[in-house]
């Protein structure tokens, strides 16, 4: 911060301020992410055989899918809130040998959908999370914290750094006998921002390749958002 003087006898004195401030904010909107796969019998390259497995394993997946939704839907989330993926098919490689130790490469397919949950509780991520190992996802992969409103935390972060910085101003005039006039310049030195949080779910799969229950409660915890501005005033002769 900055008192300058007038070069001149007709130049107006000026008072430049910088002024930092933060809020910390808990996140009130989370996503859970997880996904439904299922796999082909590993055969060999045979377009046939394949295509029948492909259309066996989507019929299969898309039933769960359906299920999974109903699921959730009884459990009191709105539909619009539910986002089931695009189908994925990933070609794998499975190396068999037997006894004598001789060996072949098969071809394995997997399909996959991702799901997504947006909750806008943060109390039902438990019990979503545990409904979701319920209705057999295989993957469960974490779980992002956001606002509802991003914009209307940041400006508040943003009011606040402005606050700051006529508080500053206002305490340096006062002190040095001089009067605030009007506002000459100002600029944001850091915009506030913010990013969601994204947590990490650790749940192991059981022997059926489905994902077991996490036995961790999930808190978003607090995020700090700074803000940052540099604000010039005239001073009054």
């Amino acid at each position: 911060m900055a008192l300058t003087p007038a070069a001149q006898a007709n130049e107006t004195s000026r008072l430049n301020v910088d002024a930092k401030a933060h809020i910390e904010v808990v996140p009130d909107r989370a996503t859970l992410n997880a996904r439904l796969w299922e796999e082909t019998p590993a055969i060999e390259q045979l377009a046939e055989e394949e295509e029948a497995a492909l259309s066996e394993a989507r019929a299969r997946l898309e039933k769960r899918a359906s299920e999974l939704i109903t699921m959730l839907e009884s459990q009191g989330i709105e539909r619009d809130a539910i986002s089931a993926g695009s189908l994925n098919i990933y070609p794998r490689q499975v190396h068999n040998r037997n006894q004598d130790g001789d060996g072949e490469t098969l071809k394995r397919n997997r399909l996959e959908r991702p799901v997504k949950v947006q909750l806008d509780d943060i109390e039902q991520v438990s019990a979503i999370l545990d409904a979701l190992i319920s209705a057999g996802v295989n993957q469960l992969d974490g779980v992002e914290f956001d606002l509802k409103d991003r914009d209307a935390v940041t400006d508040e972060a943003l009011v606040k750094a402005l606050d700051k910085a006529r508080h500053k101003a206002d305490l340096m005039a006062s002190t040095l006998g001089a009067e605030l006039g009007k506002v000459h310049h100002v600029q944001e030195t850091q915009s506030p921002s913010y990013q969601p949080r994204m947590m990490a779910v650790s749940a192991e799969q059981n022997d059926s390749g489905r994902a077991k229950a996490p036995q961790t409660e999930y808190r978003p915890g607090t995020v700090r958002i700074d803000a940052e501005v540099s604000v010039e005033w005239l001073l009054k002769d």
